[in-house]
């Protein structure tokens, strides 16, 4: 009986970590570019309860005899499809249309990735005008160096292209070439990326190398859109079903252990 005791208790476990995971998708259904996350379980060892064979002669049964001793946490998959397009006011905001990531370095000097296209001008501390994330990390071009404006320039002259072109406007109504663009990267497993906080992502040996649009060949090359963002993709629906369920589960999980006990209870009084 002790088994069903443990067993039930590696549910517990288990469903309380699918609860953390839908609560955390739905703290974020407003966080731009937030890709929701599923929780995936995996069954633990089965322990033999018979041998193969209970006759003399070694004949193999034609079933086994085992009993599973419960479940775990196998991974967190993020789910990376398209979320919705937000239409912005401002000129600094971009959503990318396709399987893309901007690229940003980060205080420590490492390049990090993300969906969230919420940029903004940022003067630095030589006076040049540089775009940046809301953290005040620098968004890279396809060179890997920081994007500025060109001396002179008023930053809310600056458009971008849907190709990721930068492109400054005169006051005549021409348009200059800045000859850099946005470096968008893809990779060939983004589930396997690790996630940082600021909605930053961290290339892993799972994700593999970052793959540069416009260098690689055969990458279908995202679409840059100003004036918009990418919001969430969590369906608030589908996550209310999943924590009910996941509600469930733990609820039959923690009955498992309650009627154990008591089946034990029941076998220590047998001897009164």
């Amino acid at each position: 009986m002790m088994r069903a005791l443990y067993t039930a208790a590696s549910g517990m476990i288990a469903e309380q970590t699918n609860v953390d995971t839908i609560s955390n998708n739905l703290a974020n259904v407003n966080t731009n570019g937030f890709k929701t996350e599923r929780t995936e379980f995996k069954s633990l060892l089965y322990q033999t309860l018979q041998t193969k064979t209970t006759t003399a002669n070694g004949d193999n049964k034609p079933v086994g005899a085992q009993v599973g001793l419960g479940t775990r946490v196998a991974a967190t998959t993020s789910m990376y499809t398209q979320g919705a397009m937000l239409a912005s006011e401002s000129k600094t905001d971009y959503c990318l249309d396709g399987q893309g990531f901007f690229a940003v370095r980060g205080i420590d000097g490492q390049t990090y990735y993300t969906r969230n296209g919420n940029f903004t001008w940022n003067t630095t501390g030589d006076g040049r005008v540089m775009l940046t994330d809301h953290s005040g990390q620098a968004v890279l071009d396809a060179g890997g160096n920081p994007i500025y404006v060109p001396n002179g320039v008023p930053a809310d002259s600056i458009e971008v292209s849907q190709t990721g072109r930068f492109a400054y406007v005169n006051p005549d109504g021409s348009k200059v070439d800045m000859g850099i663009s946005f470096g968008v990267y893809q990779f060939n497993n983004p589930a396997g990326l690790e996630k940082i906080s600021d909605s930053l992502l961290q290339q892993t040996g799972a994700s593999g190398q970052p793959l540069q649009e416009g260098v690689v060949q055969g990458l279908k090359t995202s679409k840059v859109l100003a004036n918009y963002l990418e919001g969430s993709n969590v369906q608030v629906a589908d996550e209310m079903v999943n924590l009910i369920i996941a509600q469930r589960a733990y609820e039959l999980n923690s009955k498992a252990i309650t009627t154990a006990d008591s089946m034990l209870d029941t076998a220590n009084n047998l001897k009164r």
